[in-house]
């Protein structure tokens, strides 16, 4: 008998960096998310299998069951990918002994239903459907094979808009009917540049600011957003919520290095630079970026579950 799992992928409306921190932020899952379907075999091994979301295998690999078994293996390959998946198996086995413990094997197959490239969470649902099936907690799976503040985690989990903050390290998720009026009127634009995220938290980390007030300001902002029902004044808390990013990280706003004729908001999401950013207007407006090259735009309908 086959498993399958599903979970989530995500977008950060608001906290960015400081979220982290224990901002208050809100997220939102998408309806793009990633299958994780099990099939029990005779062998001993793990036969791995990665499917995009046109079906295309992106990655496969054999892994022996003996290598979870030894404490000693540390997952040292040339391949990235199959060091990251060895380390969260590994971690899943070291929370639930049981985990691949017996001597049958399995095929796993994933299926993302979203672009790899569009950075809606390849890898927090995978974390996510790997705890499902190793019945363990995937918050705690995700922090000791990677880092990050958990959000994700949690878009993986919910089918409805989240607030999210860690409060002495524990993630408070809040279920928010977070459904503005003007949806129609919020598009999310694919940048096409793939921002690490790593680089950008290390940058953060590297600034000198006074952190309760930020974190005060941006939760407070966060929850302005969250129940905000009209478009201009959403406008103007976006800006608010750039403008102090922006003091912070000592980038200037996208809108000021890249969009600044625009006369609707605009708002990066995630680590500043990369994948969709968040922009306010009607259809005619979004020809405004197609002439500048960005032509995949995705409307707030088709992407928030």
């Amino acid at each position: 008998m086959h498993k399958k799992f599903y979970s989530n992928g995500k977008l950060l409306i608001t906290g960015e960096y400081l979220i982290l921190d224990g901002a208050k932020g809100l997220a939102v899952p998408t309806k793009f998310g990633q299958y994780l379907k099990i099939t029990p075999i005779s062998e001993g091994k793990l036969v791995w299998k990665s499917l995009d979301e046109k079906n295309n295998v992106w990655f496969e690999s054999s892994i022996q069951l003996e290598f979870f078994q030894s404490k000693k293996n540390t997952a040292n390959s040339a391949n990235t990918i199959l060091n990251t998946l060895l380390k969260i198996l590994q971690e899943a086995k070291k929370m639930n002994p049981s985990f691949l413990s017996d001597s049958n094997g399995y095929t796993v197959e994933t299926t993302l239903t979203f672009p790899r490239n569009w950075g809606l969470g390849s890898s927090s649902t995978l974390i996510n459907n790997i705890a499902q099936w190793a019945e363990v907690d995937a918050y705690q799976l995700l922090w000791n094979s990677m880092s990050g503040s958990g959000y994700d985690i949690a878009c993986a989990k919910h089918n409805t808009p989240i607030t999210y903050h860690l409060e002495h390290h524990t993630p408070a998720v809040v279920s928010t009917n977070f459904d503005p009026p003007f949806k129609n009127n919020l598009y999310f634009i694919y940048r096409n540049q793939k921002q690490d995220s790593r680089e950008g938290i290390a940058n953060y980390r590297k600034r000198n600011f006074d952190l309760e007030t930020a974190k005060a300001k941006i939760s407070t902002l966060t929850t302005q957003i969250s129940a905000c029902k009209a478009l201009k004044e959403f406008e103007h808390l976006l800006d608010m919520h750039e403008s102090i990013l922006s003091d912070i990280i000592q980038i200037p706003t996208l809108k000021e290095s890249l969009f600044s004729d625009y006369d609707g908001g605009i708002k990066s999401l995630g680590a500043w630079g990369g994948d969709f950013i968040l922009a306010t207007g009607s259809p005619e407006h979004m020809h405004y970026f197609r002439e500048k090259g960005y032509p995949t735009i995705v409307p707030y309908t088709h992407m928030v579950l």
